[in-house]
């Protein structure tokens, strides 16, 4: 039987202005801290033999995938089925403009998670629509230990896939900066290993090769 173990890791923190915005397809890079993610998050990553390597074609996505891999004989295969969700006008606009000023908007996105869309932008079911569609082809032509690195929302999409949970939940997944969970397929399952471990916040603890050995002991 065929099974792949996906490393589904999240970029590291990006440069932002004072209070949460909306960024979705924005080009925001890396911040220093984000910088320091990615590369905690490739020293924990470092004894796991990847034999593909995937990512978002967003900057922020793809820097982190490229100090992941480091000096890894492998080739980063960018795409942009793999963007974070299209927030159309609220991209660049904070939490709180949105709510004060259209707050029938704000409300009826929380209502319906799933289907609702900002204006000139994507529902998670949009999203969700091309996402995994690209991971069952990504899943279909690879083996072994894969890294994606994705978003917050496109990763919360994936999980809930994994775990059979309906989309209008998947705020409640937690997804920090420099995340990775670990989700192993077979045929006819798919089962979570690992969810939201930040190896920066983290460091000096639990080692992949931890990981890895309670993982050979669960199969």
């Amino acid at each position: 039987m065929k099974l792949t173990y996906l490393y589904l890791a999240r970029h590291g923190a990006v440069i932002s202005v004072n209070g949460k915005h909306y960024i979705g397809q924005i080009q925001a890079p890396l911040s220093e801290r984000g910088v320091e993610q990615a590369w905690a998050l490739r020293n924990w990553l470092e004894p796991v033999d990847f034999s593909h390597a995937y990512c978002s074609d967003l900057t922020r996505s793809e820097r982190t995938a490229r100090i992941v891999i480091g000096q890894r004989d492998l080739v980063l295969q960018p795409f942009p089925e793999l963007r974070e969700i299209s927030l159309g006008d609220w991209e660049g606009v904070s939490f709180r403009e949105i709510a004060q000023q259209h707050p029938e908007q704000y409300e009826a996105r929380g209502r319906d998670l799933e289907n609702w869309r900002p204006p000139g932008g994507e529902s998670f079911a949009d999203c969700r629509s091309r996402v995994l569609p690209m991971l069952r082809r990504i899943l279909d032509n690879s083996y072994g230990n894969v890294i994606l690195v994705g978003h917050a929302g496109v990763n919360r999409l994936i999980l809930c896939d994994a775990l059979g949970l309906p989309v209008q939940n998947l705020m409640n997944i937690r997804q920090d900066y420099g995340c990775v969970n670990m989700i192993e397929y077979g045929e006819g399952r798919q089962r979570l290993h690992l969810l939201n471990y930040s190896p920066y916040e983290n460091r000096g603890l639990a080692s992949v090769s931890s990981i890895e050995g309670a993982l050979q002991r669960a199969r």
